[in-house]
Order: structure tokens, then sequence, then C-alpha cells
């Protein structure tokens, strides 16, 4: 299960709106071991694309050494969907490679007639994806 702040599920949701209509992208990262995502980490798209999301390599690379000089992790790593439901796509699934992240996908389509977004979290590990609950808390 993915507990995450209303403030972090807001920050994430905000992010895939403004970047809309290309896909949005960027990492919660949290104490190493915590499993608690704490820190908005907004990455730029380098694809600007409406349906294909990629880090910058330098930007990744800026990003590995301050969670390392900060102790942190990849908590979350989160993208959005512009026109389909919130659900990793083959590529999505192949570029996933931290196998202890919870994988975030906002959809900014109303997809499923309940609203401009859908929030989801899933675990994608060596190519195999589940979803998981999302509880949303106020404070950790």
């Amino acid at each position: 299960m993915l507990t995450i702040t209303q403030a972090l599920h807001d920050q994430i949701v905000a992010h895939a709106r403004k970047d809309h209509p290309d896909e949005a992208c960027g990492v919660v990262a949290g104490p190493a071991g915590s499993d608690r995502p704490e820190r908005f980490i907004p990455m730029l798209n380098a694809a600007m694309s409406p349906t294909f999301y990629e880090f910058d390599s330098g930007d990744l690379l800026k990003l590995y050494r301050d969670m390392d000089d900060r102790d942190e992790e990849p908590v979350v790593v989160y993208h959005s969907h512009t026109a389909t439901e919130a659900y990793p796509s083959r590529t999505d699934i192949t570029y996933a490679n931290e196998p202890g992240a919870h994988y975030v996908l906002v959809s900014t389509a109303d997809t499923d007639g309940l609203g401009d977004f859908q929030f989801r979290s899933f675990r994608i590990v060596d190519g195999e994806v589940s979803e998981e609950e999302v509880r949303i808390v106020e404070v950790y």
C-alpha cells in the first residue's frame, strides 16, 4: 500500500494538470529504507510529449546524487497519461527500474466517468504489474 500525504497527492495532481497536454513526470523522495514519500521533486519531461515521458539524463544524475547526499531514495516515481487511463503502458513497464518504488500514474483524461483525473499506484517488478491501495493522510 502507498501511504501519501494529501499535500503530496495534490502536488502530483497539480503538476500533471499544469503540464497537460504533455505528460508530467517526477519523483517523491524519502529517507532510505522508510517507504515514506516526503520530498516532492517535479522533473522536466525531456520528451515534451503527450504520449511519452523521459527524464533528462543530466537532471536524473543530479537527482540521484542529491538523494544519495541526503540518504534518500525514490519512494514514488510518477507520471501522467493525458488521453488514457492511469495504468502502466508497455513502455512504462519496460523502463520501470526501481523495484522498491511505488509507480504512481495520474490520468488527466476522464476515462472512467468519475472525473477529470485518476490517481493510482502500482508496483512494477521484473515486468510484473500489481496495483496497490492508496491511502491519503494529512500527516505521517
